[in-house]
């Protein structure tokens, strides 16, 4: 009296019900994983993807910057990532060194290049001074004494209808030469 279909078909059934509802919970699981996970790692990912912002921004007009003065501005700081917005201003030390030329300019972050302190501009002296830790630079960026290791970081910039512009960097450069 055996009876290997009456035996088998319950177990047939309750194995592919079992089957089905394991395929169910993965794709559900993978479904959520996806619905989380995509926008976590496009956010992650982003930035490797979009090259930064090095556009040339307004500083003011030549006229502005009187020969052999320097003198602070701020431009908005660029930003890699779209949707962050404009999150601070940037500031930087403009010193106009001819009237006319290649040279009319010099353009410096305003962060000592030994911690990143803001440097101060000290007119009777002609240098830039940083009060975090004695650094001190000449007017034309090179270091005169302290422990900065290197000149101030330079912008690019350029002179277009009587405007100063000056190239926005996620990073400085340092002083060439």
């Amino acid at each position: 009296m055996d009876r290997p279909d009456a035996s088998r078909g319950p177990a047939v059934k309750n194995s592919t019900r079992r089957a089905f509802l394991s395929r169910v919970t993965v794709g559900l699981t993978g479904a959520i994983a996806a619905i989380v996970g995509l926008p976590i790692l496009g956010y992650l990912l982003a930035p490797l993807f979009q090259a930064p912002s090095d556009d040339l921004v307004k500083v003011g007009l030549v006229t502005d910057f009187p020969l052999g003065k320097t003198k602070l501005v701020s431009i908005r700081d660029p930003s890699p990532l779209p949707w962050a917005g404009q999150t601070a201003e940037t500031a930087l030390w403009v010193r106009r060194r001819q009237a006319d030329g290649p040279q009319m300019f010099q353009v410096f972050n305003v962060n000592c290049t030994h911690l990143g302190c803001p440097i101060n501009w000290q007119a009777e002296a002609k240098i830039f001074l940083c009060p975090c830790h004695g650094g001190v630079f000449y007017e034309d960026g090179t270091v005169a004494g302290g422990p900065p290791p290197r000149p101030l970081y330079e912008r690019e910039w350029a002179v277009r209808a009587g405007d100063l512009l000056v190239r926005q960097a996620a990073l400085p450069n340092p002083k060439q030469g």
